[in-house]
C-alpha cells in the first residue's frame, strides 16, 4: 500500500468497483471516462502497468482490459472498502429446536446473498440429560440417550451378560441420579474411580453405555450446515471453468477444509474476509468467504458466512453476514 500514490490507489479502487459491477475486464479508456479525474489514457496506462507489476491487477490474454488479482481484492477489501448501511429487511429466526434455527440461518445467508450460506454447528459437550435401557433380547439392549436440548438418539448394544429388567432400571437410575448434566468424558473417569463400589456386571454395563453414548452423540453432529450450493451454477465467473466449479463442490462435500476455515474465523473479531488464491486457506482460486462468529448466552459457539465468487459485492456481503450473526446470536440466547 505504501508503494502506491493517491492516484494509483484511486484508479485501483475504481477498477475493482467497475469489475465487480460489470464482470468485464476494465480498459484504460473506460477508466479515463469513469474515474472522474482528468488523466490522459497514456497516463492511466502507465499507472495500470505499475499496478500489474505489483501483482494487483492482471490482463486476461483474451482482452486488453485488466481485472483484479486476489492480491488486488485483498488491498481493496482491507483499505478501500467503504460499507454503506443499506436498509436490509430484518427477518426473524424462530424455532423450538436450536438445530432448526441454525439451519434457517444457513438458508437466510443463501437467500440474501444469492450465493452459498454456511453455518458451523456448535460442538456439543457430549452431555446427557437422561439415559435409559430397554431389553430387546438376550444380551441385546437398546440404549436411549436424551441430550440437554431434547434430542433423542438410540443405539443397540450387545453385552457379555444378560440383564434383568430390574438391573437395567437400577443402572439407568444410578447414571441419571449421579451423572446427569455431566460430560461423558467426566462420567467415564468417575466410573473408573467407583468401579470397586459397583457390582461387577452393573459397572461393565455402565462403561459400555458411556462408550456407545459418546459414539452416538459424536456421529449425530452435522458439523457444518451448507445451503444454496446450486447458486454457484448460475455464477458467470464459473461458467467457463468447470474445474473451479468442481473444486468448489468438492469443498462443500468433504467439509474438512471448510470446517478448518470456519474454525479459524472464530478467533477473529467482527467480519472476516478470505479471498481464494491468496493463501491455502481457501483452496479454490475464484472463491471468497465472508464470515463472522456467533454466540449463545455470551459465549462464542460457532461461525457462519457466505461463500461466493471473488467478484462479489463485499459491502453487501459484510452487512448480510453481520446481520445474520446477530440474529442467530439473539435466537439461540433466548432459547
Amino acid at each position: 500500500m505504501n508503494m502506491l500514490d493517491e492516484r494509483a490507489k484511486f484508479l485501483l479502487k475504481t477498477l475493482v468497483e467497475r469489475y465487480i459491477a460489470d464482470g468485464q475486464p476494465v480498459a484504460s479508456r473506460t477508466l479515463s471516462k469513469t474515474s472522474g479525474i482528468e488523466l490522459s489514457p497514456a497516463t492511466i496506462r502507465n499507472v495500470m502497468a505499475d499496478l500489474e507489476d505489483l501483482g494487483l491487477i492482471t490482463s486476461p490474454h483474451t482482452s486488453a482490459g485488466r481485472i483484479p488479482t486476489s492480491r488486488g481484492y485483498r488491498l481493496f477489501v482491507d483499505t478501500m472498502l467503504t460499507t454503506k448501511l443499506d436498509v436490509l429487511e430484518t427477518p426473524v429466526l424462530q424455532s423450538d429446536q436450536p438445530q432448526k434455527i441454525i439451519s434457517n440461518a444457513a438458508n437466510l445467508l443463501s437467500s440474501l446473498s444469492h450465493f452459498v450460506g454456511v453455518v458451523m454447528v456448535p460442538k456439543r459437550g457430549m452431555v446427557f440429560r437422561h439415559i435409559e435401557f430397554m431389553r430387546l433380547s438376550e444380551k441385546r439392549l437398546l440404549v436411549i440417550i436424551v441430550s440437554p436440548d431434547g434430542d433423542v438418539q438410540n443405539r443397540v448394544i450387545f453385552t457379555e451378560s444378560d440383564y434383568s429388567a430390574q438391573q437395567l432400571i437400577e443402572t439407568s437410575n444410578y447414571l441419571n441420579s449421579n451423572y446427569s448434566g455431566m460430560s461423558f468424558d467426566l462420567v467415564r473417569e468417575k466410573l473408573k474411580a467407583e468401579m470397586d463400589s459397583l457390582r461387577g456386571e452393573i459397572g461393565k454395563l455402565m462403561q459400555a453405555a458411556v462408550q456407545v453414548s459418546t459414539e452416538v452423540l459424536t456421529q449425530a453432529q452435522d458439523e457444518v450446515i451448507i445451503s444454496g450450493e446450486r447458486n454457484l451454477l448460475s455464477v458467470s465467473d464459473f461458467s467457463g471453468d468447470l474445474g473451479q466449479l468442481r473444486r468448489a463442490f468438492d469443498l462443500f462435500e468433504q467439509k474438512a477444509q471448510l470446517l478448518q476455515l470456519m474454525e479459524s474465523s472464530a478467533k477473529a473479531d467482527g467480519v472476516r474476509i478470505y479471498i481464494g488464491g491468496e493463501s491455502q486457506v481457501v483452496p479454490v482460486e475464484e472463491l471468497s468467504v465472508v464470515s463472522a462468529k456467533y454466540e449463545m448466552d455470551g459465549q462464542v459457539v460457532g461461525t457462519l458466512g457466505v461463500i461466493g465468487p471473488t467478484r462479489m459485492h463485499y459491502e453487501r456481503m459484510i452487512q448480510i453476514v453481520d446481520l445474520t450473526s446477530k440474529l442467530l446470536t439473539n435466537a439461540l440466547s433466548h432459547k
